[in-house]
């Protein structure tokens, strides 16, 4: 199943003015968030988790970022 992480790559420019950034907070580099962002590898939960913490983002809304399917 592939995943549209449009809405999570809006609100990391948002937070972070760029991927870059958010990656020196994160624990994987550039390319990795790459490959996830285009769904060559997953989110795990502990990543997921982080990632909606530095965002400041609700877990109640982690399905409107991270499990939105593509079309």
């Amino acid at each position: 199943m592939d995943f549209n992480y449009n809405k999570l790559r809006g609100k990391i420019r948002e937070v972070f003015g760029s991927e870059a950034r958010f990656c020196d907070k994160m624990p994987f580099n550039r390319s990795t968030l790459s490959q996830k962002l285009n769904g060559v590898t997953e989110f795990n939960q502990s990543e997921m988790l982080t990632a909606m913490e530095l965002l400041d983002i609700p877990t109640s809304r982690c399905d409107e970022y991270f499990f939105v399917v593509k079309a």
